[in-house]
């Protein structure tokens, strides 16, 4: 004879039809959301760059005028033979003169000037291909000790900072990123001493910063982690 407890125990135990589509509605949205988020990203990047160059190109070279339908993208392409162009001519004699010649006007004009002379600065030490952006992820106490932020040694601090901080040792210069946005931060300056760097790498740390702590590097859970 079968018993009836163990039939009661076996079906609660099994999960029911709801509990089931509801996992499975979970584990979808798992899936879908980064795939969709990322495809929405790049739509809406294509869009703002087709719509920030579009109207500067002449309507005899734009494709709709020929073929009749507005290819989204078609403004990278634009910005990306221009941005060629304008790098090849600067390459050369010509350019290099007109560029010098260009950079004496903006010296006479004070506003314009510091303006041009930090745009140009911030752009060199980005998209220099001789140096990293970034040199290593760290972990730092900010805002205040016993307090730890993640953040990115970008160089040593030179000339006036390093000369008028009163430490004894190198000072850092380090960036902290925001979440989730770690395109802004605070510049702020740390003797060597205070900064402990990390074995990951700038990519997992970026991550780990822009997914607030719920993305580890490697996929590694700190609370499935074995307790000293």
């Amino acid at each position: 004879m079968n018993d009836p407890l163990s039939e009661t125990s076996s079906s609660t135990q099994r999960p029911g039809v709801l509990a089931r589509l509801r996992s499975s509605f979970l584990t979808g949205i798992v899936v879908i959301l980064p795939v969709a988020l990322t495809i929405w990203l790049l739509w809406s990047l294509l869009g703002w760059v087709d719509g920030f160059v579009l109207p500067l190109v002449p309507e005899r070279f734009q494709p709709e005028q020929y073929i009749g339908i507005n290819l989204r993208g078609v403004g990278i392409i634009f910005f990306l033979v221009f941005t060629i162009l304008i790098g090849w001519i600067a390459k050369g004699l010509i350019g290099r003169s007109l560029i010098r010649y260009g950079e004496n006007v903006v010296d006479r004009m004070p506003f314009v000037r510091s303006i041009y002379s930090g745009a140009k600065q911030i752009a060199e030490t980005v998209f220099a291909q001789s140096e990293r952006s970034f040199e290593e992820a760290c972990l730092v106490q900010y805002p205040r000790k016993g307090i730890w932020a993640i953040g990115f040694v970008s160089t040593e601090a030179r000339g006036e900072v390093a000369q008028r901080a009163e430490t004894g040792s190198q000072l850092l210069s380090v960036f902290v990123p925001t979440t989730p946005n770690p395109t802004s931060g605070f510049l702020l300056f740390f003797p060597e001493e205070d900064v402990i760097k990390l074995d990951m790498s700038i990519e997992d740390a970026a991550k780990l910063v822009i997914s607030a702590g719920l993305v580890y590097p490697n996929g590694v859970d700190p609370r499935k982690l074995p307790k000293a």
